[in-house]
């Protein structure tokens, strides 16, 4: 059997309605409500013929969990997505952000291309390698999770069940506009708060501003030098400087000052080597300033994952696209995080990101995917199950 015999099991228009019945399920984290989508998921598959489960995660959230057994000849190859977006925002859209509009040969909705355009394409996939009655030579899990949008609690109790137990490659269907993505920087995001104290605006001598001390750690932060190797495919890390509140009242000496910062790292850069730097930095401040206090609280903290580009797997997928798409590409790496960041940490494993959809529509309004671009993703996951787990 060869993908071609695999593909004419892919129905264009089902594959269309399945996405847009995906979107019209409203995810939105926070709160997340995954579950309801979750159900609709395990039904598909069990229509399929699929063994699937929900595993409650928390107060109607869920993830949603298939396998496909093959002869046990192999390792297993794990497809993952996310099932929650993030709001629609405020902007007016073009359709409904839950219409799943299809306008122009694009599917319009909130999660169409982050990233339910990638869990509709790998189902479709599944469901034609089942069709087909490709025998495998090892298991095919499709899984998709709550919470990637924040703090991925499917995906880190997935990890704690043993979802990873017998897995050997995972491939997660983020957008990537059907390029093979293979490194993901990481993700530091901490709060750093300065404290005074509070005193009569017509008397500031007789406070401590503790804006005035933020601005003093400011000028050290901006000037900072992260200890780092530029990674070939993901460059160098970033900071910005997110929010900052500090202050009552114009009248009154602020007692207390607070800003967020994001930090994207590289492979390779360890984060508490990071705020060691800060810790030393403020020891600094508070022997130069009197009264100076400051403290350091941790809000996110993903490590940056990387599948080598000389990796088998990473090279199958780039094969792939060549043989069946006759296009020449190379891995390349994102800037945001995924759920590789919490199943890499606990099984190294070689992981792709692939997907329909271009990133930069993910979080957008009027966010949408291309039919094309859809249809192309089932043909490569359906070839990357063959290559993978058949031949």
């Amino acid at each position: 059997m060869n993908n071609k015999d695999i593909l004419k099991y892919i129905d264009r228009d089902e594959t269309v309605a399945l996405l847009q019945e995906m979107v019209q399920f409203k995810t939105v984290n926070e709160p997340g409500d995954e579950k309801p989508l979750a159900e609709f998921i395990k039904a598909k598959l069990e229509a399929f013929g699929i063994d699937a489960y929900v595993d409650d995660v928390s107060d109607n959230r869920a993830n949603v969990i298939g396998r496909m057994k093959g002869s046990g000849e192999r390792e297993a190859l794990l497809f993952n997505g996310h099932l929650d977006t993030v709001p629609p925002g405020d902007i007016e859209w073009k359709h409904s952000p839950y219409s799943g509009a299809l306008e122009d040969g694009k599917i319009y909705g909130r999660g169409s291309a982050d990233m339910k355009g990638g869990l509709a394409a790998m189902l479709m996939a599944l469901k034609a390698v089942k069709k087909a009655g490709l025998e495998l030579k090892g298991d095919f899990i499709y899984s998709a999770t709550a919470g990637e949008e924040t703090d991925s609690i499917g995906a880190v109790k997935f990890v704690k069940e043993g979802g990873l137990d017998g897995v050997g490659a995972i491939i997660i269907g983020e957008p990537s506009s059907c390029g093979v993505n293979a490194a993901e920087k990481g993700a530091f995001w901490i709060e750093i708060t300065t404290y005074g104290k509070t005193a009569h605006g017509a008397f500031p001598e007789k406070g401590i501003n503790a804006v005035v001390n933020m601005n003093a750690l400011l000028s050290e932060l901006i000037s900072y030098k992260f200890k780092y190797e530029e990674n070939e495919i993901l460059g160098h890390p970033t900071m910005n400087i997110s929010t900052i509140k500090g202050g009552v009242k114009t009248n009154v000496v602020p007692d207390k000052c607070s800003v967020t910062i994001d930090m994207r790292t590289v492979p390779g850069m360890h984060h508490g080597d990071i705020i060691k730097d800060f810790e030393k930095m403020i020891s600094k401040l508070a022997s130069d300033i009197d009264d100076f206090k400051a403290d350091i609280k941790v809000l996110n903290d993903r490590a940056a994952v990387e599948t080598k580009a000389s990796h088998p797997f990473v090279k199958l997928a780039v094969d792939t696209v060549k043989e069946e798409f006759n296009k020449e590409i190379k891995a390349a790496g994102v800037n945001f995080y995924t759920d590789a960041s919490v199943f890499l940490p606990a099984k190294e494993l070689p992981c792709i990101f692939y997907g329909p959809g271009d990133a930069n529509m993910a979080h957008q309004p009027n966010e949408h995917v291309t039919v094309d671009s859809l249809m192309e993703a089932v043909h490569f996951y359906c070839a990357m199950i063959e290559r993978y787990l058949a031949l």
